[in-house]
C-alpha cells in the first residue's frame, strides 16, 4: 500500500529524474567526455534535492546497460553514434528510473523511434490486473513491426523502496511463462530494441557495484568502507569514482572493493553488450499504480 508520503516522494523523485534526463539530452554530444556528462547529471540530481539511485549509465552503440565511466576515464561520445542515457533518482529511498536514446546518425532514427513508440503503447495498458506478459506482447509487437528485435534478456521491473529491481519482471516480449499481474506499486517499463540478435551478453568490465547485507567479520578498513556505503546507499548500486580522491585514493578504493568481493558481500554488474554487436536503443519511464490512478512520474 502506497501512502501519501510515499507517493509525494515518488513524485519528487520523478520530477528530478525528468529534469536530469532533459539535461542529459542537452549536454550529450559527439566529442564530449562521458565522465563529464555523468558528473554533470549526478551533481544536478543532488542540487535538485535527490540522490542518484544508481550511477548514471551511458551506453554507446552496442553497449546496452551497466556502463558508467570509472575515475579519470577519457572516453568521448563518438561521431555518428547512438547513445543511451539511463538515470535513476531516489528521495529517501523512493526511486524513479528513466532513460532515453540519442542518435547522432540519421540512419538510426527508425531504431530510436521503435522503443519510444513501444513505451508509449505499453504505458497505455498498464493498470491493476494486467499481466506483465501483455505489456511485453505490445512492446514486442511495436518493435518487430518497425523491423527490429526486442532484447529478450533485458526487461522492465518492479521497484520498491531502496530496491531498483523488486523481482517483478516486465518482459520485452510475450513471455507466456510470466504469470505475474500488475498490482498497486511502482514499475519501470523499459523497452530495448536492436538491429542485432535480440540478446545481450556480459563483458568482463565492471564499473557498478552494490552491497549485500552481511554478518561476516570484515577487516577493519573494509568494514569502515562497507558501513560508510551502506549508511548512504543501503543496497542501491554505486560506483568507485564516487569515493576516490586522487590517484592514491583510486588504489585504496580498489583494495576495498577486492576486500568486499573476498568477503562475498558485493554484487557486481558487468557491462552488457548486444550479442552480435548490434546497435541498441532504449526508452524508459517509471509508473506508480494505485487503486485509483496510474501515474507516469517521469513524463
Amino acid at each position: 500500500m502506497l501512502g501519501e508520503e510515499a507517493i509525494s516522494k515518488l513524485l519528487k523523485a520523478g520530477e528530478i529524474a525528468k529534469k536530469a534526463l532533459e539535461r542529459a539530452t542537452k549536454i550529450t554530444r559527439p566529442g564530449v567526455r562521458v565522465l563529464d556528462v555523468v558528473n554533470s547529471i549526478e551533481n544536478y540530481i543532488r542540487e535538485l534535492g535527490g540522490a542518484p539511485a544508481f550511477p548514471v549509465n551511458v551506453g554507446i552503440n552496442s553497449v546496452a546497460a551497466h556502463y558508467t565511466p570509472p575515475y579519470g576515464n577519457n572516453l568521448v561520445i563518438p561521431e555518428n553514434s547512438v547513445v543511451k542515457v539511463d538515470v535513476g533518482v531516489h528521495v529517501d529511498g523512493y526511486i524513479a528510473d528513466t532513460a532515453a536514446t540519442l542518435a547522432f546518425n540519421p540512419v538510426y532514427e527508425g531504431l530510436v523511434d521503435a522503443p519510444r513508440r513501444a513505451l508509449e503503447r505499453a504505458i497505455e495498458v498498464v493498470r491493476p490486473g494486467v499481466r506483465a506478459s501483455e505489456v511485453g506482447r505490445i512492446v514486442e509487437e511495436v518493435i518487430k513491426s518497425s523491423g527490429f528485435k526486442p532484447i529478450k534478456n533485458l526487461s522492465g521491473h518492479g521497484i520498491e523502496r531502496y530496491r531498483i529491481h523488486s523481482g517483478f519482471v516486465i518482459p520485452n516480449y510475450n513471455d507466456h511463462l510470466n504469470r505475474q499481474k500488475i498490482g498497486e506499486g511502482v514499475y519501470a517499463v523499459e523497452p530495448f530494441a536492436t538491429d542485432g540478435a535480440g540478446l545481450v551478453r556480459e563483458l568482463n568490465s565492471i564499473t557498478i557495484y552494490a552491497l549485500k547485507p552481511t554478518s561476516r567479520p570484515l577487516p577493519a578498513q573494509v568494514k569502515d568502507f562497507y558501513e560508510m556505503i551502506y549508511r548512504e546507499r543501503r543496497e542501491l548500486p554505486f560506483t568507485t569514482r564516487w569515493y576516490i580522491r586522487g590517484v592514491e585514493g583510486a588504489a585504496r578504493v580498489q583494495d576495498m572493493i577486492n576486500g568486499l568481493r573476498k568477503a562475498r558481500c558485493l554484487v557486481e554488474y558487468p557491462v552488457l553488450v548486444e550479442r552480435n554487436n548490434g546497435i541498441v536503443t532504449q526508452f524508459e519511464h517509471t509508473i506508480v499504480v494505485t487503486e485509483k490512478d496510474v501515474i507516469v512520474i517521469t513524463a
